[in-house]
């Protein structure tokens, strides 16, 4: 089994172990397993990927309950997604509508499994809240000549033993500054933040941007994402905590296919 699954998180802490690029698992001090965005293809040409092994056999990791973000294939991919609910079968997954579509068009994963959420919505599992916001609006952001994305982007907001994690989705390049993107996460209160960002595409903030997105949602430390999977899509993350004041969000850099206990 994955060492997570063994793990015995302490109470009052989470444990969160980072994959690669942006999937996580969380696991509370209950032992309730919360996967995101799982991504583990089997086929992994090293010309595209910098491991060409999967950082975990979904087998190996009790999942009960995955969080999709978006329809894209590294956040909403239906081979990892079939695999978890083959093994896990009591597992249900929650994500934007398309999401859900593609999974029960390309799996055999039971409807009554899954959850549509939008932005602005609240579900509860079990002891557990996730809260939806935007990660990029409906309309893009036209005064920046950034068009309305393909499909909805989520960002979530986790509420588990008494924490408050903030996972970005992938973020609109301007998000650090629309206020109306910046104020229903800080209304959230979240103390941790998952951010994707790159130095130089212009699909998510830059480093500095997403340096910003943290000190102005009120985050008290931040964690580097979407990295560490493409061979064309790396960055070093050092550079991206260099980008954080003295004083501001603390930069936490998980190292690759790692779990922290985290306690606030």
């Amino acid at each position: 089994m994955h060492a997570l699954a063994t793990l015995q998180v302490p109470t009052g802490a989470v444990a969160i172990h980072w994959f690669e690029q942006s999937t996580y698992a969380l696991k509370d001090d209950q032992g309730i397993t919360v996967q995101i965005d799982p991504y583990y293809p089997h086929n992994r040409p090293p010309e595209n990927f910098i491991h060409t092994k999967p950082p975990l056999d979904e087998a190996t990791l009790p999942t009960d309950y995955v969080l999709l973000t978006h329809d894209h294939g590294d956040h909403t991919w239906p081979e990892s997604l079939a695999r978890i609910w083959q093994s896990f079968p009591h597992a249900k997954f929650i994500g934007p509508a398309e999401s859900i579509r593609r999974i029960l068009a390309e799996t055999k994963i039971d409807p009554h499994h899954t959850i549509t959420i939008g932005a602005g919505d609240t579900v509860e599992l079990g002891p557990i809240k996730v809260h939806a916001v935007y990660a990029k609006p409906p309309n893009g952001d036209p005064e920046a000549g950034i068009k309305p994305p393909d499909v909805t982007h989520l960002g979530y907001v986790v509420e588990m033993s008494g924490h408050k994690l903030y996972f970005t989705g992938d973020p609109l390049h301007t998000f650090a500054d629309r206020d109306d993107l910046i104020a229903p996460v800080a209304a959230l209160k979240p103390e941790i933040g998952f951010l994707t960002n790159h130095p130089n595409e212009g699909e998510f903030p830059f480093f500095a941007g997403s340096a910003k997105m943290a000190q102005r949602i009120g985050l008290k430390q931040a964690v580097p994402a979407h990295y560490q999977c493409f061979v064309k899509r790396n960055y070093d993350p050092k550079e991206w905590a260099a980008e954080f004041p003295t004083g501001g969000p603390r930069p936490l850099i998980i190292p690759y296919n790692s779990s922290i206990i985290y306690t606030g």
